[in-house]
């Protein structure tokens, strides 16, 4: 894997795409750019970004169009909305839809850089109000009966870091929050990784939400 992330811009703003590729100039690559579905759909399967940066709202249609299409032929195609919208109704729709983060243009360039290589990497990325649509919107997708008794191997710290993760807290951030080292952190999302059987952090946050591990 490059160390530099390759991306392709959905957006139907020309001047912003101009923008997010300035910022993303030097640390990930664009590979190419759409504004509309049609577009967006042709040049992914053309391209093959690493990951797709997807507006929520453009003409005949949005990003959900986008990525039900997209899916069709290539599953395991990852995207990160990036929308001025911060509406739990979008929020919720393009998650379900299968992006694995969604980021307003708030952001700083930094910021966007980091969470792409972060979702490229299969991590769920949120900015942090966001974060708890999600948790709310997913926590009773499972009825309380089948509440996986796995959740019982961890203990009380490996449950602590395990909430932050999914709400897609860095480790940096966690280590802070429980005035633990960076390290310490890291030993406990192992532990959890080999207890529950995953195999990134993804994939634990999705466990938490669905056992509606996080408050």
């Amino acid at each position: 894997m490059s160390s530099m992330p390759s991306v392709v811009i959905v957006d139907d703003h020309g001047i912003f795409r101009s923008g997010v590729k300035a910022e993303l100039e030097g640390k990930v690559e664009v590979l190419g750019e759409a504004e509309s579905i049609e577009d967006a759909v042709r040049a992914i399967a053309e391209l093959e970004p690493e990951v797709v940066l997807l507006d929520v709202h453009m003409p005949g249609g949005g990003g959900v169009q986008v990525i039900e299409q997209v899916s069709k032929q290539r599953p395991q195609q990852r995207f990160l909305a990036l929308s001025v919208s911060d509406d739990p109704q979008d929020v919720i729709a393009i998650v379900r839809a299968g992006a694995r983060g969604y980021v307003t243009k708030t952001i700083s360039g930094e910021e966007l850089v980091d969470a792409v290589k972060r979702v490229r990497e299969g991590d769920a990325v949120f900015s942090p109000r966001l974060a708890g649509f999600v948790l709310d919107a997913f926590a009773g997708d499972l009825p309380a009966e089948e509440v996986d008794p796995e959740l019982d191997q961890l203990t009380a710290r490996e449950r602590e870091v395990l909430r932050y993760i999914a709400r897609g807290y860095l480790y940096k951030e966690i280590a802070l929050r429980l005035h633990i080292s960076v390290k310490t952190v890291e030993a406990h999302v192992s532990s959890v990784l080999r207890k529950l059987q995953l195999s990134n952090r993804h994939e634990l946050s999705r466990w938490a939400v669905s056992r509606r591990l996080v408050d």
